[in-house]
């Protein structure tokens, strides 16, 4: 299976699109998603000036199978609540921003709206994190994949898209997306679904791709919108590791 490698921009074209940006921006100016407002003198293009600051940031000290923030005093390395009984297949988890306020409707703008226009905020806010972007630096992404029934209905897997965005956004030499899983199995939705629910309801819903190679020494990491319960993402691990993947990571632009 061929890597998509992230195709560099060179400086005029970035210029030439920045300009058609702004012009396309003073003519048409875009929305706050949170709000509803003009986005104006922001530093994302899809987040109000008022609304930008109320996306929460996840620092250190955090969880390391999923990333959520510990909030107060911490002793050691523990799993937190979102991490207890998971059993994870994977080794470390990190996210960029909690699942809430704005980071929430951006995810809602490119799930259920279409809005592929938002993934470059999404990406700036993950290249922005220093540590989740030196994490994925050099990685091979691996996009949770859709069912094809899904993606037929949806029109386009948002995870590839965003993991293409965000292999471009951090740069760094070898870092590039590989569509190594595919979905064998079309389950139910898991938005009402609790986590012992959830994790038989993906037995066995994901398996390497037709084609698909695994490289031991190459380090993987899995990407996906959101950690809720961690078991997709789990799922997905254990289906990279029954093919030999040695060093296998999560990482999610938002958590709850």
């Amino acid at each position: 299976m061929e890597p998509v490698e992230p195709t560099p921009e060179p400086a005029k074209l970035r210029a030439e699109n920045s300009l058609a940006r702004a012009l396309r921006d003073l003519v048409f100016p875009p929305s706050c998603v949170h709000c509803g407002s003009l986005v104006e003198a922001s530093p994302l293009r899809h987040v109000c000036a008022a609304c930008e600051p109320l996306i929460v940031r996840v620092r250190e000290p955090h969880c390391p199978c999923c990333g959520h923030p510990f909030f107060g005093d911490t002793e050691g390395e523990r799993l937190c609540v979102h991490c207890e009984g998971l059993q994870p297949e994977f080794g470390l988890g990190k996210t960029a921003v909690l699942f809430k306020g704005p980071a929430r409707a951006l995810v809602h703008e490119l799930k259920y709206r279409h809005g592929l226009h938002v993934l470059e905020d999404i990406a700036a806010l993950v290249a922005g994190h220093a540590e989740v972007s030196a994490f994925l630096r050099g990685a091979v992404l691996v996009p949770v994949p859709l069912h094809p029934r899904k993606e037929r209905e949806r029109g386009y897997n948002q995870t590839r898209h965003l993991a293409e965005t965000i292999a471009r956004a951090v740069g760094g030499e070898g870092t590039r997306v590989e569509e190594l899983l595919r979905r064998v199995v079309d389950t139910q939705t898991q938005t009402n679904l609790d986590r012992e629910r959830r994790r038989a309801n993906l037995k066995n819903a994901f398996a390497l791709a037709p084609g698909a190679a695994i490289n031991e020494g190459q380090s993987y990491i899995i990407i996906d919108d959101v950690f809720t319960t961690g078991s997709t993402l789990n799922a997905c691990a254990r289906a990279l590791r029954r093919a030999g993947c040695l060093k296998v990571n999560v990482v999610t632009f938002g958590h709850g």
